[in-house]
This record gives structure tokens, sequence and C-alpha cells, in this order.
């Protein structure tokens, strides 16, 4: 275990990788796997198939390249989480204090994918990605504080992928999912005399996978369907108390299971100018019924219920091939909150969000090429209600919104 943290810790200081402060798809999931995908709000994301990053999507997509094909991906994110208080009142001897500020700022995403041909029927492919991520951070002296100040979880997901075309209309693939994930939730507590400061800290690894299927009605036709498996963690850890209390410090763990997704994609080529492509992600957030942190004793530490519903991603796209070398895109896509205005905590203030998406793809060579995409996410305004005498109640409105810009490198060998 030890050697597999030193690898971990190696991969995400040398390779850059980090996490979004509000995560741009629903929850905490990361849709952001490439930045072709982007420019199309990854509508036919299961069945497009154009490059590398397919090994994420639908693994099966892989037996649709030759030869040995890499793609290197750098996402720019910025949300913007802005509370704006309405009715909040201070904990139990406490000022009430401000309201929190900005909680959002930029953040760098990578993936790295590598897909090589072994035979004409079979393909073999590694993919490196962040399929979940969170990160809010309000002022230390901010009226929740009592509620949250920082909350971040990481995730780095591993994906040998194999892929085999079963004849010219029917291919399918499967990779094994080896996840990292840590955490670090931070908020104050009311001492009474005076105000601490709780610290939770606590990471894992665990095993999933993933399977696809693509079909090709015919050359100018295909459709996708995807599956990922849910992924159980129990992190384990430490929490940590400053301001006069740290006889309360001690090991801790805390089990979440990340859920599963099931995509259906289809993508048409209708003139040699002009293809669409479309949608539809399932997702099962209901998995994520509590928050419940543990010491080894079983003695609770902290419990919040979260009582998410599973939601569905719906997304449309059109590609325009411009010249030879470049190709346009666009897409828009409705994505449902897993959220519930009784259960939105300060931590995770999620709610229903609409994507526009631009980009655009160009061939440096007959071996390389790039794309680039940029996506606003509009998230619609939201209510909070949360707390107690001791904590406080925060009560008011947020208004978040995502900016995301994405490049790409693609090269084939």
């Amino acid at each position: 275990m030890t050697i597999k943290k030193t690898v971990i810790a190696a991969l995400i200081s040398g390779f850059g990788l980090t996490t979004a402060n509000l995560a741009a798809a629903s929850g905490f999931a990361l849709i952001e796997e490439s930045a072709s995908g982007l420019g199309n709000a990854f509508a036919g994301g299961a069945a497009s198939a154009e490059d590398a990053s397919t090994l994420f999507f639908n693994p099966a997509g892989m037996t649709r390249l030759s030869g040995q094909q890499m793609s290197l991906v750098l996402h720019a994110i910025k949300p913007t989480i802005e509370f704006s208080n309405t009715a909040s009142t201070a904990a139990t001897g406490r000022s009430l204090g401000n309201s929190g500020g900005d909680a959002g700022y930029w953040a760098a995403v990578p993936n790295f994918y590598y897909v090589a041909e072994l035979s004409p029927q079979l393909r073999a492919g590694i993919g490196i990605s962040s399929p979940f991520g969170l990160k809010t951070e309000y002022d230390p002296g901010w009226m929740g504080r009592f509620q949250a100040i920082k909350s971040e979880l990481q995730t780095v997901n591993i994906n040998p992928s194999l892929a085999y075309k079963i004849n010219d209309k029917l291919s399918v693939g499967a990779g094994l999912d080896a996840q990292y994930i840590k955490a670090e939730l931070t908020n104050a507590v009311n001492l009474g005399v005076a105000e601490g400061l709780a610290q939770v800290k606590g990471d894992d690894w665990s095993v999933g996978y993933n399977l696809g299927v693509l079909y090709e009605l015919d050359p100018a036709t295909r459709f996708g369907l995807a599956y990922r498996s849910d992924v159980r963690h129990k992190l384990e850890g430490d929490v940590t108390f400053s301001g006069g209390v740290p006889a309360l410090n001690g090991p801790i763990s805390a089990e979440m299971t990340l859920p599963e997704t099931v995509s259906l994609s289809g993508f048409h080529q209708i003139n040699p100018q002009w293809a669409v492509m479309g949608d539809v992600t399932w997702t099962r957030w209901s998995r994520f019924k509590e928050l419940r942190i543990v010491r080894d004793s079983g003695a609770l530490v902290a419990l919040t219920t979260e009582n998410w519903d599973d939601t569905l991603r719906y997304s449309v796209g059109a590609n325009y091939q411009a010249t030879d070398k470049l190709k346009l895109r666009s897409g828009i896509a409705y994505d449902q909150s897993p959220v519930s205005d009784p259960y939105r905590t300060a931590r995770i203030p999620d709610a229903n969000r609409t994507w526009l998406s631009v980009g655009a793809s160009y061939k440096l060579s007959s071996a390389a090429s790039v794309d680039a995409g940029y996506t606003h996410i509009f998230i619609n305004s939201s209510s909070i209600n949360m707390g107690s005498a001791s904590t406080g109640k925060l009560v008011g409105t947020y208004d978040n919104s995502v900016d995301i810009l994405s490049v790409q490198y693609n090269h084939r060998f």
C-alpha cells in the first residue's frame, strides 16, 4: 500500500492532476475527458470514436483507430460559486460572518490516452483520467463556516482496456478501472468560548470496470452503448482538531460508493460536410444516501444526510467540415442535478445545469491534429437552508456557473 501511495503521489504531482472547484458535471462527476468531446458538449460520446479518448467513453470505439494513437488533453476550469444571504443566523455565542466570497477558482485537469492496433480485429489501450472531483473553499470567517469551509475530493483512474471487432458492424470492449481517491473536509467548531477547526483527511484504492458495444449500421451511422461500474471505496485517514481539543484527534474511516453510469449515443454523417450526434447518460447517484465518518471504535464523528437522486444527462451536437484540415464543432446539453432543495449543502451546492459548447479540430499533418473546445455552463439558481442553533442557520441562495477551456493533441505513430 505504501508503494501504491508513492506511485499515485508521483502521478498527481508529476502529471499535474488537480480537480475542478465545482464539478462541471452534476454531483461531483467530471465528464471533461477530451477536448474533442467538449466541443460537442460530449454528445455522441459513446459513438463518435474519433481519437484515443474513446477509450474512456466507449472502449469498443478503439476498433475504429488504426496503428498507434495517443491523445494528450488539458482542461482549464473556472467555476463561480457565490452565496447570497437571506435569513442566516449566527451560531450560539458567535458572530454571523461574511458571505464567503467566490468559492471557485481556476483549476487544471489533464487526461492521457494511448491505443495500439494489435491485429486487424484487436486493440489495446490505457487511459489516465479523473472521473470524479470536487473542491469548494470559502472564506474561513464566512457565515457557513460551521457547515463547511473546504471540501475537496480527487480521483485518479488508471484504465487499461481491450476492444475486439467481431465483424464489420459490431465491436465490443472492456476495461479495468484501478481508482485512487483522496478527500479533505474542514469546518469550524463552536467551542463556546472560542472557535476551533476540524479537519478530516482520508484516501483509498479500489477497482471497477467498464464495458462497451459499438454497432455500425452503415458507413455513415453508428450507435454506442457504454457502462461504467460503481467503485466502492472505504477511505481511511485521520480527524484533527485545533483550538483546544486535540484529545479528539484520531483515525477515522468513511465508506463512499462512486456511481455507475450507462450511456447511449448515436452518430450520423449526413454528408461530407455535416455530422450530427446525440447522447443520453444515466447516473446512479441514489447510492449516495449519507456521508458518515466514524472512528475506529465505531463512534460517530460526523453524519450528513444526502439522499441524492438518479440523474439523466441529454446532449446533442453537430460537426461542420469547413476545409480538408478544419472541422468545427458545437453542442448543447441539459444535466440534471442529483441534489434536491431539502438536501442541498454548502459543500456541494449543486443544481440543474445547461451546457453551451463550441470547438474546432485542425489537422497539422497526416499524423497529428489538435482540438480545442470551450463551454459555458449555466447553473440554475438554488436555495439552501441548513444548520442548527449551535452551528448557525445558513439560509440563502446560490448563483453558480462554470467556464471550461480545453486543448488536445492527437498523434498517430
